[in-house]
């Protein structure tokens, strides 16, 4: 999953690319790449490898913070695509 946030970011790299070339704003170029979003993102993925490597016997609670950090995720990731229409 680490993966496809990795080649978004690298997407997004290209496209901000494709915005300086073809002469648009920085304004423009700002609203696209969502810098807050996306360092959520890079938050919530580092969060999701800490927990992965924590000891397994938190009465659940781990596998818990797991799920949820997976499910935020998956939001954050909705909100930047819903943020491109």
């Amino acid at each position: 999953m680490t993966r496809i946030f990795r080649s978004l970011s690298l997407a997004g790299l290209v496209l901000a690319g494709i915005f300086i070339g073809a002469g648009l704003d920085r304004s423009a170029m700002a609203a696209y790449m969502q810098p807050n979003m996306h360092s959520a993102l890079n938050s919530l993925n580092t969060a999701s490898a800490y927990l992965q490597r924590a000891t397994a016997d938190k009465a659940g609670h781990r596998v818990a913070a797991i799920r949820y950090v997976n499910a935020a995720i998956r939001e954050v990731h909705l909100g930047i695509v819903a943020g491109l229409k």
